[in-house]
């Protein structure tokens, strides 16, 4: 995790995109590009509040990995997000795949899933890695990531599971988890 990121950025963020999506102060803005770009923001993000096992990120230069599988939402606005982000000394590369194997070397990644490969599908083979996991509106619990998005009166919002990040070797901030509302349930 890269110390001293000021939490207080990504809070105004959250704060921020929850009233333009949910208020007229954007009414001109498509809600649905918008929730797309505080995702987009969320995922470069995420990556900061995360620390990896020792060996998971290689040497100190080499890039975490943030892979989107499947059907991607994001095209040029994630592109933008990462575009010269470092996660701690790591640079940040974007990677887009189709599908994804065990050996796929992601460090962070989104499970859009498509035809050709469930989100399930996805997340059953990166199971127990070291592969923060993030998903978008699943209500399948079998198909949830480790990060969850969840849109909350028209406020993008995310779940953490916390077990299941600690269960593969990942420790998630206080401060992101604070952050997180709790699933229903």
């Amino acid at each position: 995790m890269m110390k001293g990121f000021p939490l207080q950025t990504l809070f105004v963020m959250v704060l921020t995109a929850g009233l333009s999506a949910g208020s007229g102060l954007c009414a001109w803005a498509d809600p649905t590009s918008l929730a797309v770009e505080v995702k987009a923001t969320y995922l470069d993000k995420f990556g900061e509040f995360v620390d990896w096992p020792p060996a998971a990120l290689g040497a100190t230069t080499d890039p975490v990995r943030l892979c989107v599988v499947g059907d991607d939402p994001f095209g040029a606005v994630l592109d933008q997000a990462v575009h010269g982000q470092r996660i701690g000394s790591h640079p940040v590369l974007l990677v887009r795949l189709d599908k994804v194997d065990r050996i796929a070397d992601c460090h962070i990644l989104f499970a859009a899933g498509s035809r050709q490969e469930s989100v399930a599908h996805v997340l059953d083979k990166v199971r127990g890695a070291p592969v923060l996991t993030v998903t978008d509106g699943v209500g399948d619990p079998a198909a949830r990531g480790m990060i969850n998005f969840v849109q909350l009166s028209n406020r993008v919002r995310f779940e953490i599971d916390n077990a299941s990040a600690t269960q593969a070797g990942l420790t998630i901030s206080s401060k992101l988890l604070s952050l997180a509302i709790k699933p229903e349930g």
